[in-house]
């Protein structure tokens, strides 16, 4: 039992709920209630998360001896060694087999599997060297939730709008830029070479930039969803969200999204008030 935790540990589940996006274009297009849609977007949501999955553990595989410096990171599988390598490997293959199984059943297109395959590649070279070079590490990053959306949307056969591809970006990279903030506050450069390039003064100016970018491309989406114009009511929703996030980013942090959004309980509860209002305003008025 206590190797299961760890390969489960190892595998990141609670990381999983930046697949969330994944149901972004499903619950916006209104097709939350059609059996066919929502079954394909829980099964690709499943295909993804392994993927996800078997990143995280090639990514702990190659930066073993550099976690094992982190004050946060040398408590993993792998770096604390309550996972060998070889057995990382396997756990690996088998993904692997899954994955491509859900994709059969699925009856998955080619474009659908070449989101996949490019989300696979980028961060793969993302944790074989490209992390180490400035600026593009955040765009990879950044890359992997926009990925998400036209994934989610391309299960069921929508377009995502203009609006909402130009949210997600922004509202990534205030999410990546305060992840880099924190690791350079909170743990040794040597951990991670790439933050020799970046400063805190650098990456707050950035980040909130971003940020108020992705406040305002929101409210013009939401204003631009023409058979929902209400859906303008929950931009203070939005506005206070990202505050409270805010004001947890800038204190004792290490600034990942996932730790950030399930360390607070006011945040969790603000979010899912968002959720409901959502639901509400698309589907009950």
């Amino acid at each position: 039992m206590e190797k299961i935790k760890n390969y489960l540990k190892l595998m990141r589940i609670k990381h999983y709920i930046k697949n969330f996006l994944i149901f972004f274009p499903l619950v916006f297009s209104k097709k939350l209630f059609e059996v066919s849609s929502l079954l394909n977007c829980v099964l690709a949501f499943a295909i993804f998360s392994l993927v996800c999955s078997i990143v995280y553990i090639v990514n702990d595989i190659n930066d073993v001896e550099k976690d094992k410096l982190h004050p946060k990171k040398k408590n993993r599988p792998i770096a604390s060694g309550k996972v060998s390598i070889k057995e990382a490997i396997c756990l690996v293959i088998f993904l692997l087999i899954l994955v491509v199984a859900g994709l059969v059943y699925l009856n998955a297109s080619i474009y659908t599997m070449v989101l996949l395959a490019l989300y696979l590649v980028l961060n793969l070279g993302y944790s074989f060297g490209l992390k180490n070079i400035p600026l593009l590490d955040i765009a990879i990053l950044v890359s992997g939730f926009l990925i998400r959306v036209v994934y989610g949307a391309s299960v069921i056969g929508v377009e995502v709008s203009d609006w909402l591809y130009l949210t997600i970006i922004t509202m990534s990279f205030y999410l990546v830029l305060g992840k880099r903030r924190n690791e350079i506050i909170k743990t040794d450069k040597n951990t991670r070479k790439v933050l020799k390039y970046y400063n805190k003064e650098f990456l707050d100016k950035n980040m909130y930039m971003c940020l108020a970018m992705a406040i305002v491309f929101y409210s013009l989406w939401t204003v631009g969803i023409v058979e929902s114009s209400h859906l303008t009511l929950t931009v203070p929703f939005v506005i206070i969200i990202c505050m409270r996030y805010s004001m947890l980013v800038e204190q004792d942090s290490f600034g990942d999204p996932v730790d950030v959004v399930l360390s607070d309980k006011v945040l969790l509860c603000s979010i899912l008030a968002y959720g409901l209002l959502v639901l509400g305003l698309l589907y009950l008025i």
